[in-house]
């Protein structure tokens, strides 16, 4: 790295001890078996199980985030797979249901609601884009169904009326924006631009980086929040342009790429400029037909701890063609936690799973299979499930306490490997 400057080591050390902040707001159908939750805000309506625990999933295999769904889905299978040759739950596999989420320029996700809602899931597990989410959030959890997302960020969802049912295991954008700003000012950045899709994830994320740079000494010199459906970014990079920042921030979906074009256009590549992404673009497929050396050096950041190895070879056992594992651990994650919540609730209700969630993630005997963590429930022990994502352990707002931001740097391929160059893990206040 860059020589730091003083107020952005002390961050540094913050962000690799205890990022203490205060959390705020903010497909094909395959059955592989049935299942699915959901709630909204207040008191969710009594939902009752019917002995089965059927999962739902609401990811992308459509739209600006198509890119994250293989992993995700591919995590919950594999979950799901551990969790039948177990036994199941409540005595009988776990069925699920598959649709996609697509993006906020369609009616898909509520679509898709509708038909899990209609095969009587009691969790859905998506979806990826914050935005999405908070699409439909009100009529998964107003179904009394489980929300619980492995991918949504956005700060919003800390405060949101959820009527206690929804979860999720990656961590809300405060600590992503302030590892990202961190490493901009350790970097030696004193000059920022910041190029945020409008919406609540973009805006939000690139809120605290702004916040983060400054309080490090550096200075935002312009921040544009634009429109992702325009068909043209010239006028956005021109404003950047004009200001000739040493640091770039793209904060945004599949559109990067067309962002990334106009930067280039415009002469601001990332071998003038340094470069960061966030989890929204930072992908091994969206940018691999430019030109070689596009993206050599380009950053970026993606909560979740390491893939173990082992872990990486499940998931290739799902399905052979990943090449990228970017919330696959959060799915799974996700999965496993839903599954042990309704052992130890004995219901696969969504009100009654949810009131297990937090507690079958803290405070007990560790345990990170659902194997293991199973035997352990019915011997009558309390359980503390160490997830691939990380420890997890909800808060009362059901956003994980305790989470993990990954620091990645493309290489001349214009994709970056599996390993980050660091990780960085902090405790998020509730």
């Amino acid at each position: 790295m860059v020589r730091i400057a003083p107020v952005g080591r002390a961050l540094a050390v913050a962000a690799v001890t205890s990022l203490a902040l205060t959390a705020c707001g903010g497909g094909s159908d395959t059955a592989t078996q049935p299942s699915e939750s959901a709630a909204p805000s207040s008191a969710a309506p009594a939902a009752k199980g019917d002995g089965t625990l059927t999962l739902g999933t609401l990811l992308p295999q459509t739209g600006s985030l198509a890119f994250l769904g293989p992993p995700e889905f591919a995590g919950v299978d594999a979950a799901l797979k551990e969790i039948n040759e177990a036994g199941g739950v409540l005595g009988k596999p776990v069925t699920k249901f598959d649709t996609d989420s697509g993006d906020t320029t369609t009616n898909i996700a509520s679509q898709s609601v509708d038909k899990l809602l209609a095969q009587k899931a009691d969790a859905i597990i998506g979806a990826a884009s914050s935005s999405v989410s908070e699409s439909v959030i009100d009529k998964i959890t107003g179904a009394g169904v489980i929300h619980f997302s492995p991918a949504n960020t956005s700060d919003k969802f800390t405060t949101i009326e959820d009527k206690g049912l929804y979860f999720r295991t990656s961590p809300p954008d405060k600590l992503q924006g302030r590892v990202l700003g961190d490493l901009i000012v350790a970097d030696g950045n004193d000059t920022v631009g910041i190029l945020a899709m409008q919406d609540s994830y973009g805006t939000g994320l690139a809120d605290q980086v702004a916040k983060t740079v400054t309080d490090g000494g550096g200075t935002v010199v312009e921040r544009v929040d634009y429109d992702p459906k325009a068909a043209d970014f010239s006028a956005d990079v021109a404003k950047l342009k004009a200001k000739n920042p040493k640091g770039i921030v793209l904060i945004g979906f599949e559109e990067t790429s067309k962002v990334i074009q106009e930067l280039i256009k415009q002469g601001l590549p990332a071998s003038k400029h340094k470069w960061y992404m966030v989890d929204g673009n930072t992908s091994n497929t969206n940018y691999v037909k430019l030109p070689k050396g596009t993206l050599t050096g380009v950053k970026g950041t993606i909560p979740g701890a390491a893939s173990p190895e082992e872990f990486q070879k499940k998931l290739l056992a799902v399905n052979p063609k990943l090449e990228d594992f970017s919330y696959a651990p959060e799915s799974y994650d996700a999965a496993n936690l839903i599954a042990l919540a309704a052992e130890a609730a004995k219901s696969d209700a969504g009100a009654d799973i949810a009131a297990k969630l937090a507690e079958v993630s803290k405070t007990g005997e560790k345990c990170n299979d659902f194997k293991t963590c199973v035997e352990l429930l019915k011997a009558g022990k309390d359980i503390d499930y160490e997830g691939v994502s990380g420890p997890v352990e909800f808060n009362e707002a059901g956003d994980p306490a305790v989470a993990t931001i990954g620091i990645y740097q493309y290489g001349d391929d214009n994709k970056y490997p599996t390993k980050a160059l660091e990780y960085r893990t902090g405790n998020i206040a509730g």
